[in-house]
């Protein structure tokens, strides 16, 4: 994916397979069309996220394992948006790469709430989809290299929105 990214919609197979360091013989046999390449790419992508869940959290509190999975959410997001034209041709071409990702983000999101929730970390009574929407709003607003600080900081303020409520009456 990092060849549409870099290099936009006009990214060549060859450029592509040389990045996946395999040869273009290779990529035609697997990838009939550059739309298939590009929903695989996505998709691939979209697995590398959610299936890093798993491994953060054997590798930090909940709490953490969802912040720096936060991080890379971001990024995946920012990767996205570098191949949005190549995407869009996917689409036009009758292809729906999204089709399972609502799915599987909400899924993923659904268990490192309920590890950090257990773990007594966040609050139990999170929607979801409520952290799916507000990351992609910091998303969306670390568009571009030099708001990622301010990704981070946005990201920082979800994380105690996420740990603390104000006492009830």
């Amino acid at each position: 994916m990092r060849a549409f990214a870099q290099e936009g919609p006009d990214a060549t197979l060859d450029a592509i397979a040389k990045d996946a360091g395999v040869g273009i013989g290779t990529l035609y046999r697997h990838f009939p069309t550059r739309e298939a390449l590009v929903e695989a790419a996505y998709r691939n992508e979209l697995a590398r996220l959610c299936d890093a869940v798993a491994d953060l959290l054997a590798a930090m509190p909940p709490d953490e394992a969802m912040r720096a999975w936060m991080d890379r959410f971001v990024g995946y997001m920012t990767t996205k948006r570098g191949m949005a034209d190549a995407l869009r041709a996917v689409i036009a071409s009758g292809g729906n790469p999204f089709a399972q990702s609502r799915d599987r983000l909400t899924g993923a999101i659904t268990v490192l709430l309920g590890a950090a929730a257990a773990a007594g970390t966040v609050r139990p009574d999170i929607e979801p989809g409520d952290v799916l929407a507000s990351l992609s709003g910091v998303s969306l607003a670390a568009g571009e290299p030099a708001q990622r600080e301010q990704a981070g900081r946005l990201l920082d303020l979800l994380m105690d929105g996420l740990r603390y409520r104000a006492a009830g009456p």
